[in-house]
């Protein structure tokens, strides 16, 4: 074995390495007990066969690779004790690779390729990009700085790979066959390029099974069957670059080399906002890609964010349909409940009543009840109607409004009026030829009444009133009609500002002392709301569930394409880690990549459910898809979730990738 020069302290110091590789059931060696010291500043070539073992003793000197037995240590650390980042982070700070098919990234610049191991480096943006162009000026790429890799030639393409290479300083530079792909004049090129650097210090070790090539450098060392069969010093059959040659390789480049220590990582913003950046751009450069992958989520969020608006809009527009009826409002009837047979019997509610109810600070209005259903008649028309004994609060109780004429006042309850206010349906029955119904007398009964009013119609989900109603006051009802002065029941409206279950439990107290037991029940509107709206709420939590499972079926679709993405792109990974990335900056990566899928798929969503919502304006006129901010924060972080949890199998698969598998991928 050929010792380093006089002088030069080994850099990288191989003893007893063996590598080993299964197949089947048994091991194949393919490096056997190898003894190398290369000293710094050497340039020397390893050449040998086809399945020698030169690859895989570069991968080796690179840090790519792990030897089986013996240790590699580089300027005396040993690398055998490493973890996977450390070694990361050696091969970003002392290594450049340059590879025969280039590999550089087809989505990047030749400036993006230049600075992705700076990225890992966590150099700052603009001096990386300061870097990375100066490099490439200087290797005479500067009027291709933003070429893509497909619209250079193979020559350019491998002077991009050398500058990337030099990015964090390229104290060793790996060459594995650097001319193999190019014609001789490029190779000629790539030569002088690398004989240059070698004069400025760096450690330029070239695999290669032409001796030609080898035959340009101070060291040769020959390999065969896994086991160094030769290593001799070699004077150089090129001393210098001709002056071709040096002017379209440009002039040197001075390189910085750092220190061997801890690598400078970046803050945690700027690593997530790295991988954002590289992430957008792979989204960009893989569209049709992208758009496949975030339908799922589209249309999920899509189905949720309508689903949750239409639900809202429905609930809305049936509570002011019980809100019309009076949602502060109390009804008292005799009896225990609803269908009480002894109902009838009782006959406790009376005027009485009325008005210590109507004294009580928390009552707006309040109004009685007394209904029957008797022939009403005008001129030759007879039909039937329902009449109803109230008070002249009815209509504020209610919010009932007149389309023509005025209700009827407390002093027509006073003095027993016999006046009537009809509803349109009455007016239409009563009065088919359209006439003004005001002023005319009706028969009810067999009592004649002066229509006042006409009640304004109100337009319900619960379809249209086909009844026909008649309010008269409750005193001419009950003296004149109806023959009794009890009433059927009693409604008391709320004033808004008490709270309607401590006045319903008042009321009770009062009325229950008054008629010295509770033979009455009350029946409060607000249940009904309140039913209402946990109906709604659950038909709107049942109707999302269901389109939650689209979005289910969206991560699974994401994970899935995304796991075919890490299968296409596998060669890219092995870039990444052969210039310094570590396994979390590549996880980082695709999960941010997956994330930014499903966020820019929620936001998509979200639009689309704002267009339904156009949509839906137009052909429903009665309601509206009502839209809330919780809704739509909710989606995108139903999105970010989706993201997370079905694009984490992907990355992690990605960062456990072996590097030098995937760089073999083609």
């Amino acid at each position: 074995m050929m010792q380093p020069a006089p002088g030069r302290q080994p850099l990288l110091a191989l003893r007893g390495i063996g590598r080993s590789f299964p197949s089947g059931e048994q091991q194949v060696q393919v490096l056997k007990d190898v003894d190398l010291d290369i000293g710094s500043g050497e340039m020397l070539a390893i050449v040998g066969a086809s399945g020698s073992g030169k690859s895989t003793l570069m991968n080796i000197l690179g840090c790519l690779d792990r030897p089986s037995t013996g240790t590699y240590t580089v300027s005396g650390h040993d690398v055998g004790t490493l973890d996977s980042d450390a070694l990361a982070e050696l091969r970003r700070e002392h290594f450049g690779f340059i590879f025969q098919r280039y590999h550089l990234m087809q989505h990047l610049s030749a400036t993006g390729n230049v600075e992705v191991p700076a990225v890992y480096a966590g150099t700052d943006g603009q001096a990386r990009d300061a870097r990375a162009r100066q490099l490439l000026e200087r290797l005479g790429l500067g009027d291709r700085t933003e070429h893509l890799p497909s619209q250079l030639s193979g020559g350019q393409q491998q002077r991009v790979s050398i500058a990337r290479a030099l990015m964090n300083g390229g104290q060793v530079i790996l060459a594995d066959e650097p001319t193999g792909a190019l014609d001789s004049k490029s190779g000629q090129e790539v030569i002088g390029i690398l004989r240059e650097l070698h004069a400025q210090g760096h450690t330029v070790i070239i695999v290669t099974h032409d001796m030609q090539v080898a035959s340009c450098t101070e060291r040769i060392i020959e390999i065969a069957d896994g086991v160094i069969v030769g290593d001799r010093a070699n004077v150089p059959s090129v001393a210098a670059p001709t002056k071709d040659v040096r002017e379209n390789a440009a002039a040197p480049v001075e390189m910085s080399r750092p220190k061997l220590g801890i690598a400078r990582f970046s803050t945690g913003w700027a690593r997530f906002a790295e991988a954002f950046r590289m992430a957008w751009r792979s989204m960009m450069a893989h569209r049709m890609r992208t758009a496949l992958t975030m339908l799922g989520i589209v249309i999920g969020i899509t189905s949720v964010v309508s689903i949750v608006a239409i639900g809202e809009g429905a609930k809305r527009f049936v509570l002011s349909d019980i809100r019309a009826i009076g949602t502060n409002t109390l009804d008292v009837y005799p009896g225990h409940d609803f269908g009480d047979d002894k109902a009838s019997s009782i006959r406790t509610l009376t005027p009485s009543d009325l008005e210590a109810i109507g004294a009580q600070p928390y009552v707006h209005s309040v109004t009685p009840a007394t209904q029957r259903s008797l022939r009403l008649r005008y001129r030759s028309v007879d039909i039937n109607g329902t009449v109803n004994g109230v008070s002249d609060s009815f209509f504020r109780v209610r919010d009932i409004q007149m389309t023509r004429g005025a209700a009827f006042t407390a002093a027509d309850v006073r003095h027993q009026s016999q006046v009537v206010v009809i509803d349109q349906n009455t007016q239409r029955k009563l009065f088919p030829d359209g006439a003004d119904p005001v002023g005319k007398i009706i028969l009810v009964g067999n009592l004649p009444c002066t229509v006042i009013g006409v009640s304004e119609e109100k337009k319900s989900m619960f379809g249209e009133n086909k009844s026909l109603n008649i309010w008269l006051p409750y005193s001419t009802g009950a003296s004149r009609l109806f023959g009794q002065q009890h009433f059927d029941s009693i409604t008391v409206r709320i004033r808004d500002d008490q709270p309607t279950k401590a006045a319903e439990d008042s009321i009770v107290k009062l009325l229950t002392m008054r008629h010295g037991g509770k033979d009455f029940f009350t029946f409060n509107m607000d249940s009904i709301v309140k039913t209402a709206e946990r109906t709604s709420q659950s038909l709107t939590l049942l109707l999302s569930l269901i389109a939650v499972i689209s979005l289910v079926v969206g991560g699974i679709g994401v994970m899935n394409i995304m796991l075919v993405s890490v299968t296409e792109r596998t060669r890219e990974i092995g870039i990444r880690m052969a210039v310094g990335a570590r396994q979390s900056d590549v996880l980082q990566q695709f999960l941010t990549e997956a994330v930014l899928v499903c966020l820019v798929g929620g936001l998509i969503g979200v639009t689309l459910s704002y267009g339904i919502s156009f949509l839906f304006s137009l052909f429903v006129k009665q309601w509206q898809m009502i839209f809330s901010m919780g809704a739509v924060v909710s989606a995108f972080l139903c999105a970010s979730l989706i993201g997370v949890l079905f694009g984490y199998l992907p990355a992690r698969n990605a960062a456990r990738l072996d590097p030098i598998e995937a760089l073999a991928r083609e």
